[in-house]
């Protein structure tokens, strides 16, 4: 009987920065699934395009809901009298139950299909913005953080399967710049909305309602255009867990158990790449402000916009790197070479070098770099994600990322607490470097045992 056979070395050969992914011998003369092949027939372009405009949309959404609680802080402490470290602690509460959610639901995402998954997340958002705008003590927020964490924890999972199964290759680095940059303007849009709705009606209570109603609205453009996420279609085969699929066989093997690619050192690898570099994320996000106040004496009305522009460069990173994802055969080579850039310019703004404006606009340029890495990490975890895998490495992988989100606003806040303002930059800049390392260390595994992976693939071996 012909049962599915998980091979590591998909995953290991994804994550080497020293090669392309390979063959592994004993999979050469097996038939292949639309997993890691090109399209047989031209997709149209619409379709293609459609797809990806409606989990952009999705991906916007739920960075959109990120914020929700963060953006009505000043309000809940001058209504309420909560301090930093209460509010601070609906956010941990936020990103923990959407780590660990995340992890858990890549699982679910290959068992019952995206599509389902993401209108319930779409619900759970809804339900959070309303109980925000019912809120009358900070039991009614903590329940809001966690909905907001249960809807947050499938977003990944769901929306690279989406893309992994219907976007024809050649357009799948596009596709994945379209899911970075729409993340990066759900942020954008957030704090625009809720504070000028605010400011409108005089109410963060109708406010945080009207964000309940966007989600309700995306919900509704979604389904109305359902078939356009149906991961159960899969370019140029059938979906990897249909019955009907063929599977990636070996006569007589042994069926992997769903937990077996927990096992390969280079999920973890992959997972400490997103935590190291969320975690320079978290500190630009919430800290970079207040650090360049501090070192410069930079007005508030500037260092206000410092966010925003790395926000903006990001989303120009992402554009283009959407097209060197798609050319690049060497993917951590670039991702590496763009985050260390990132790390140079950090570290100048820390050192103290440059003054003045020029430092907030060195950081805001920073963005460029982490978004031009963007769709090739992207691409990265693609090629990592073994065929009926790919929701649980994107769960568990970018579970990383919450955590990053997490542990790291108490660390930089406690540095700009002390007078360390230049620790935002110099750590920032270290975490970074860290999440270079860990994407090179599959590569010096592989280089370890003997050869390179293109000259082990030509010679059979294995690693």
């Amino acid at each position: 009987m012909a049962v599915e056979h998980f091979d590591a070395t998909p995953l290991a050969s994804a994550c080497c920065p020293f090669g392309a992914p390979r063959a592994h011998a004993s999979m050469a003369a097996l038939p292949t699934t639309s997993h890691d092949t090109s399209p047989i027939d031209p997709v149209p372009l619409r379709d293609d395009a459609l797809t990806i405009g409606l989990v952009g949309l999705a991906h916007g959404t739920s960075h959109f809901f990120h914020l929700l609680l963060p953006t009505l802080f000043p309000m809940f402490i001058r209504d309420f009298g909560y301090s930093y470290a209460e509010l601070g602690l609906l956010v941990s509460t936020f990103f923990v139950v959407s780590g660990v959610g995340q992890a858990l639901s890549g699982f679910v995402v290959d068992r019952i299909g995206a599509r389902p998954m993401l209108f319930a997340s779409l619900g759970c958002f809804a339900l959070a913005a309303f109980a925000v705008a019912m809120a009358g003590s900070y039991a009614g927020l903590m329940v809001a953080a966690v909905l907001a964490g249960v809807g947050n924890c499938s977003f990944h999972p769901v929306d690279f399967t989406i893309l992994n199964r219907r976007i024809s290759a050649p357009r799948l680095g596009h596709a994945f710049s379209v899911h970075g940059l729409s993340g990066n303007l759900g942020w954008a849009a957030a704090p625009v909305f809720l504070t000028g709705l605010t400011a409108l009606t005089g109410s963060w209570r109708v406010a945080a309602a009207c964000a309940g109603l966007v989600a309700l609205v995306v919900m509704v453009v979604l389904w109305l255009q359902r078939e356009a996420l149906d991961d159960r279609h899969v370019i140029g085969g059938l979906p990897e867990h249909s019955a009907a699929a063929p599977a990636t066989t070996v006569q007589g093997a042994v069926q992997e158990h769903p937990l077996a690619f927990l096992r390969l050192p280079s999920v973890w690898l992959c997972f400490s790449f997103f935590f190291w570099s969320t975690c320079a994320l978290s500190a630009i996000q919430g800290f970079a402000g207040p650090a360049l106040q501090h070192m410069n004496g930079l007005p508030l009305s500037t260092t206000s916009l410092v966010v925003t522009g790395y926000m903006l460069f990001g989303v120009v990173g992402m554009v283009l790197g959407g097209f060197l994802a798609a050319r690049s055969e060497r993917l951590e080579t670039l991702i590496g070479a763009c985050l260390l850039l990132a790390a140079l310019m950090l570290a100048l703004v820390g050192s103290g070098l440059v003054g003045g404006i020029a430092s907030a606009v060195l950081t805001a340029a920073a963005g460029f770099g982490t978004g031009l890495a963007g769709p090739s990490r992207d691409m990265l975890i693609k090629r990592a994600a073994p065929p009926g895998a790919t929701g649980r490495v994107y769960g568990t992988v970018y579970s990383g990322l919450d955590l990053g989100f997490a542990l790291a606003a108490p660390v930089f806040g406690l540095l700009l607490d002390r007078g360390l303002a230049s620790g935002v930059f110099y750590g920032s800049a270290i975490t970074l470097v860290m999440a270079v390392v860990s994407a090179s260390a599959v590569g010096w595994r592989l280089q370890r045992r003997g050869g390179s992976a293109p000259a082990m693939a030509r010679a059979g071996g294995s690693v």
